[in-house]
């Protein structure tokens, strides 16, 4: 974290600006946003958060209710979701209050009494070398009060406007072309109705969103028609496991998930309340104390002396999805430009089985912030909006196939090896499916085909450890400045910037020229996308990768692009210049090849292409694809 860049100021280094110097917001909805986002559910939060970074960009947060959520449905937090919180800044504070998910622990039927259950094994729940984080259990309302908390702190002191619904919208012409109605939901003035002018509307209004329905759009799909029942329990037992995940499938009494919850001691509870006949709603009448039941029931011989119940719920399991994420039509134009988008729950939904909900949701968010900022201010055409329909259509299309297996193969029941006839899955086959699932339960299954944001993949072998389409796999290094041993992902922040990590060739001489050509050359993308006045990594931002040790390098000899002075004193920047870890090289690590390598970053974290350390024309012709040109490009320093 660098602060002090504009001079020294006492206090909470988290606040972006001072107040003073942030921007002036009013307390009321004026006439006129650049982004309305209806919805402070996961995939409001996410972009909120986001677009608060630039306070040039007027967004509104707007939410129907009247207040934050206080108790939410979703918990599990994938690894890909921390990898994203660690670019807000918050991810330290997520992982303090966390449950780490360490082990899935399985129980089955005992092979000489069936009706108790006995432990059959465990699986490590994240296969090593993933991740550098966890995955973790954190409840949703604490994950969105630290994304607002971000907003609220940023330079355009972002907070929701509460007791405020979306009614509908019309479009038409001019800089603020959506009109869109808006209607008090509490106090003194409730069912009052007005309007506000907005460039861009984002539905993230969950699953029966107003948003969706005034695109007319609908989420189709089909009902599995077997009900869950979900509780979160502080409760007194002799099951052993408590406090780890397992997963319980009995003889005839159904199945039952269970997942440790933040704090120490609350558990939530999947419960297989079993098959509910098409249509019949009955099943949402379940009460808790059957559901309780029912897990005491599959528990045997173990007991659960339920003291308390946080929340509960009763579901059947179901993926819904929309057949576009946006307002254009399937035959629209190529110079049709989107202005309502969809996201999260608003335009897909599933069970909680594969965990995915919440954390796809975000993603969601996380993809489509950099694009309304790129286009908004004027770095990017408004075709760049088309690909976050493009994109995230499939991923969760992809979401939604997994989900269906999955649900069905966890509601299994036990195999009976006296009468394999009768069907079910033996615990050693769940057990094999649960570590090969692994990567997709991380969150880390995405992969965005090729496209004006993903290269094809011709140069994949000069760095095949960061595979294109796919989220950056952050890795070990040393920073040349201090020796401060990191990960080379955390210098990705959630800013709208673009990442060129440059990797050193082998002879020592490729890194050296490029970063030369970079800040000099008049064909650099550099020069011709960065406006003209702007700090020199304001658009793109430069790191240099060495081979070796970080002694070998003299920090004050580092090339102009790796030490920038930027900001408004004119500061050099340490932090971009980095060196193998002395345990763990990220050049065999990562398997970039001996040439050296660049490998491109989106501002959401995903690779976008890898080029060999010698690309010039093929470099900034990438850039060129979905960049406005800001500025002449000439040679010269800023």
């Amino acid at each position: 974290m660098q602060f002090y860049r504009e001079g020294y100021r006492p206090g909470d280094p988290d606040l972006q600006q001072p107040a003073a110097e942030a921007l002036a917001r009013a307390a009321e909805i004026g006439e006129s946003v650049d982004v309305l986002i209806v919805g402070t559910g996961p995939a409001g939060t996410v972009l909120a958060a986001q677009l608060a970074a630039f306070p040039d960009i007027d967004t509104r947060i707007i939410e129907r209710r009247g207040g934050p959520l206080q108790v939410g449905q979703a918990d599990g937090v994938a690894c890909r979701t921390v990898e994203m919180f660690q670019a807000f800044g918050l991810a330290e504070r997520l992982l303090r209050e966390a449950y780490w998910v360490n082990e899935v622990r399985f129980w089955g039927p005992g092979e000489t009494d069936r009706d108790s259950i006995v432990r059959t094994g465990w699986v490590q729940d994240t296969p090593p070398g993933l991740s550098e984080f966890p995955h973790v259990i954190v409840n949703q309302a604490r994950m969105q009060q630290f994304l607002l908390e971000r907003a609220a702190t940023s330079a355009s002191r972002l907070e929701p406007d509460y007791g405020i619904e979306f009614v509908g919208y019309t479009r038409g012409d001019g800089e603020y072309p959506l009109t869109v109605t808006l209607r008090r939901t509490g106090g003194d003035h409730a069912g009052d109705e007005f309007t506000v002018r907005a460039k861009y509307v984002v539905g993230c209004d969950g699953a029966r969103s107003a948003v969706r329905h005034a695109l007319g759009r609908e989420l189709r799909g089909d009902t599995a028609n077997h009900a869950w029942g979900v509780m979160d329990v502080l409760a007194v037992t002799d099951f052993p496991d408590w406090r780890t995940k397992n997963v319980v499938q009995s003889a005839g009494k159904g199945s039952l998930l269970m997942i440790p919850r933040e704090g120490g001691n609350m558990v939530r509870c999947y419960v297989d309340l079993g098959t509910a006949p098409a249509g019949d709603k009955t099943i949402r009448d379940t009460t808790v104390e059957h559901i309780t039941a029912v897990a005491s029931a599959i528990l045997h011989p173990y007991r659960i002396d339920v003291r308390s119940v946080a929340w509960s719920s009763v579901y059947e399991v179901g993926q819904r999805l929309a057949d576009r994420f946006d307002d254009l039509s399937a035959d629209a134009p190529a110079g049709a430009s989107a202005r309502v988008f969809l996201a999260g729950d608003a335009c897909h939904t599933h069970s909680a089985k594969a965990g995915q909900g919440m954390n796809v949701s975000m993603q969601d968010a996380f993809n489509l912030g950099w694009k309304l900022a790129a286009v908004l201010q004027g770095r990017s055409g408004e075709g760049l909006l088309r690909t976050y329909s493009e994109e995230r259509h499939a991923v969760a299309h992809d979401l939604i196939e997994f989900d269906k297996f999955w649900s069905a193969f966890i509601a299994q029941p036990a195999l009976d090896p006296a009468h394999p006839e009768r069907g079910g899955v033996a615990s050693v086959d769940m057990q094999a499916e649960f570590a090969r699932q692994g990567r997709y339960t991380a969150g880390l299954a995405t992969m965005y085909t090729p496209s004006v944001l993903t290269g094809t993949g011709e140069h994949q072998a000069a760095a095949s450890g960061f595979a294109i389409g796919t989220r950056f796999h952050s890795a070990p290094v040393q920073r040349v400045a201090d020796a401060r041993r990191t990960q080379l992902g955390h210098t990705h922040l959630a800013d709208g910037r673009w990442r060129l990590y440059a990797f050193a060739d082998a002879a020592g001489t490729g890194l050296p020229a490029l970063a030369r050509w970079l800040a000099d050359a008049a064909g650099s993308p550099i020069r011709r996308f960065t406006p003209v006045g702007a700090d020199l990594d304001s658009v793109i931002d430069v790191h240099g990768v060495f081979r070796g040790s970080c002694h070998d390098l003299e920090v004050t000899d580092l090339p102009e692009i790796l030490l920038p002075r930027t900001g408004p004193l004119g500061l050099q920047d340490w932090e971009k210049a980095w060196a193998a870890d002395p345990d763990v090289d990220v050049f065999d690590l990562r398997g970039i090849a001996d040439e050296g390598a660049i490998v491109i970053v989106r501002p959401d974290q995903y690779v976008a292409t890898v080029l060999p350390l010698s690309a010039r024309e093929e470099l900034t012709a990438f850039f060129a694809g979905f960049m406005l040109p800001v500025r002449v490009p000439q040679p010269g320093r800023r």
